[in-house]
């Protein structure tokens, strides 16, 4: 059994990291580094509740797991994996490009696994999308919409609206969305870029456009948290048709509604929600959505640890997205496109 040490018992750590560790075969939680001793007592008995130096110095642990604030991430996984620990880490993995090269240098010298947390890739709306495009259905894509937004005028969390502490709606969402571009089409040869702080009292941006260039294509990444009404997750245009989608996959909403990952009907999207393929000659299609799995990522951490599997997740992918972030923040700031290659 891979002995794992979660650090964090926030949202991140209570539904999406705890039960899929608690789920997969191959892994135990052994502990986890908190000062809520008593969620995690309740939740997971027999777990202790330790401080994350504790955790990250104890040689029974293999790997560790940082679901805490993204300014935090650069510490705790440089302490890891100099303790000879595997790290999953969330994402954005940290708020820079730079600190992110670190640790995957440090990782390489120490020969262990560094791991982004990028669970939407298994997400059933995206493995939908990623299905569809793969079997060029709507041959040469020209155009690739995707919105991810919220209705939240509210300020967050102190650490959620600090300007110094990697915080913003681009660090938040936009490493997911990126992450699902560079899957489908790979690096995109510029970017032209806006952000902006739109509710009243925010410091940090919570909306971004982003818009990608790739030849002819045009990949639009957009999200706001001033948005009440939906627009469509997901808008595809090709050559050869039209795919539109609404709706977000459950799994968030079921684990932070204190669903199960072993309810058969979890990961599977209503069918009300599947998207409408629309072809040339006027043909319309639904297309149902496979079932969205987050254990998915972390049976891919057991055979990587134990197999020497490639990882599920490339820390070289999620670097790649931090320096397509970066090049935004330029192209917002000098209202400008800027070239990527």
């Amino acid at each position: 059994m891979i002995r794992t040490g979660l650090i964090g018992f926030g949202l991140g750590g209570t539904a999406f990291h705890a039960p899929m560790i608690d789920a997969v075969e191959g892994l135990v939680l052994a502990a986890v580094g908190t000062s809520r001793g008593e969620a995690v007592a309740a939740a997971y008995p027999g777990v202790p509740a330790v401080p994350p130096t504790a955790l990250i110095t104890n040689p029974d642990i293999d790997l560790v797991v940082i679901s805490t604030p993204n300014a935090t991430h650069f510490e705790l996984a440089q302490a890891a994996l100099a303790a000879g620990k595997h790290v999953v880490v969330d994402k954005p993995v940290t708020p820079s490009a730079a600190q992110a090269d670190s640790l995957i240098a440090l990782a390489e010298t120490q020969k262990r696994l560094l791991c982004p947390f990028h669970n939407r890739r298994w997400d059933s709306d995206f493995l939908a999308v990623q299905r569809l495009v793969e079997s060029s259905r709507l041959g040469e894509i020209l155009l690739f919409e995707a919105h991810w937004d919220r209705f939240r005028p509210d300020l967050a969390q102190p650490w959620k609206e600090s300007p110094e502490g990697g915080a913003g709606q681009l660090l938040d969402l936009g490493p997911h969305m990126i992450d699902q571009m560079l899957l489908l089409f790979g690096m995109p040869e510029a970017v032209d870029a806006d952000l902006a702080s739109q509710r009243v009292g925010g410091s940090v941006d919570d909306y971004f456009v982003l818009t990608f260039h790739y030849g002819q294509r045009r990949v639009v990444l957009a999200s706001s948290r001033m948005i009440a009404a939906p627009r469509p997750r997901f808008a595809i245009h090709g050559r050869g048709g039209s795919f539109i989608k609404f709706g977000l996959d459950p799994q968030e909403a079921a684990l932070r509604g204190g669903g199960s990952v072993h309810d058969p009907a979890h990961g599977w999207e209503d069918s009300a929600q599947y998207g409408i393929l629309t072809l040339p000659d006027g043909c319309v299609e639904t297309v149902p959505s496979p079932q969205g799995d987050y254990r998915r990522f972390y049976a891919g951490i057991v055979a990587a640890i134990r197999d020497g599997a490639p990882p599920p997740v490339p820390a070289a992918d999620a670097l790649a997205g931090l320096r397509l972030i970066e090049a935004a923040r330029h192209s917002a700031q000098e209202g400008r496109r800027v070239p990527l290659v």
